[in-house]
């Protein structure tokens, strides 16, 4: 599988910080850098062509493809596979309408590529009779929204739709990793949770979907020490556009990151950046200067490769 997405120049940044330790020596004509990413190979062209080769291409592509719409909210992504020669480009997946008509239970996490900020897991409860509500309000294209329209959006149904939120602070991810856990192992941890919460609450539903992020041996084996396991799930990429109940998911989610994002702000008195940029750096150094470097290991995520940027700022000072 070959997928291609368009990136911005904050976004190409970001990839080629984050691939520093995975590139490859020889690099293809006019390309960034080519790296290898578990069984994808990824490509960065100076171009902003972004092209991920190989069996889990789809899997690793998808947090590129939520970074470039973070970074670049009011323009939708571009996203191709060459692999399908057959289908337009702008042409959507295929939606189930058995599972987009039910009665379901959804989640989807938020946070896991911000250096600041927690990471937030969500699950939310849609009853099909509030589906034409949900669409009423722009749900159902919730990847367009950009964070000013999810902060209008989110309170106009919260009350509505039952949800479980579980938020993960950045103290609390350091002593986890600390500890031997993985960011994908931490949130099929926090996803489990969020839907045994909901589900032992509401019991009445017809399926239970999982933006998928890890394959589905893999996700369970992330489990195997948990002693209640939700196992009836459907896992989907890209499910927010499949499943009203993993859209919802996602925009309370989203909701709830930007309520806390704001509250660490406040906090340390900077307006903070959003993910894992060189002004990320930049305002880390800045918290460090003020506060001590033992502050980022309350309001960061001190395993991203930002923290040595930030080592390096203060050490050429």
């Amino acid at each position: 599988m070959t997928i291609t997405i368009k990136v911005c120049e904050r976004t190409k940044q970001e990839m080629n910080e984050f691939f520093e330790d995975f590139k490859r020596p020889k690099t293809p004509a006019y390309a960034v850098f080519q790296a290898d990413d578990a069984d994808t190979v990824v490509t960065l062209y100076e171009s902003g062509k972004a092209v991920f080769q190989g069996r889990d291409a789809d899997l690793s592509s998808q947090f590129w493809i939520e970074r470039e719409r973070h970074n670049n909210p009011t323009k939708k992504v571009e996203v191709t596979n060459s692999d399908d020669k057959k289908k337009e480009d702008t042409k959507k997946e295929y939606v189930d309408p058995k599972i987009y008509n039910s009665t379901s239970i959804g989640s989807d996490e938020v946070g896991t590529g911000d250096y600041f900020g927690p990471i937030v897991v969500c699950a939310a409860y849609v009853r099909k009779e509030n589906i034409s509500f949900l669409e009423e309000l722009g749900v159902k294209d919730s990847k367009k929204m950009t964070d000013e329209k999810i902060l209008e959006v989110v309170p106009k149904f919260i009350q509505k739709i039952p949800y479980e939120c579980i938020i993960l602070s950045n103290k609390e991810y350091n002593e986890k990793y600390a500890d031997g856990y993985n960011m994908n192992k931490l949130k099929a941890i926090l996803h489990n949770k969020a839907l045994m919460n909901l589900k032992n609450k509401y019991s009445d539903y017809d399926y239970i979907v999982v933006d998928q992020f890890a394959e589905k041996y893999v996700y369970f084996s992330y489990l195997k020490a948990s002693s209640n396991v939700v196992r009836d799930i459907t896992f989907m990429t890209k499910a927010e556009d499949k499943c009203l109940a993993v859209a919802c998911a996602s925009l309370i989610s989203r909701f709830v990151f930007l309520k806390e994002f704001g509250k660490i702000s406040k906090e340390v008195g900077e307006l903070l950046p959003k993910g894992a940029s060189t002004e990320v750096d930049k305002k880390a150094a800045v918290i460090a200067e003020k506060y001590g470097f033992n502050k980022l290991n309350e309001i960061a995520k001190i395993n991203f490769k930002n923290t040595e940027k930030v080592k390096e700022l203060l050490n050429n000072k």
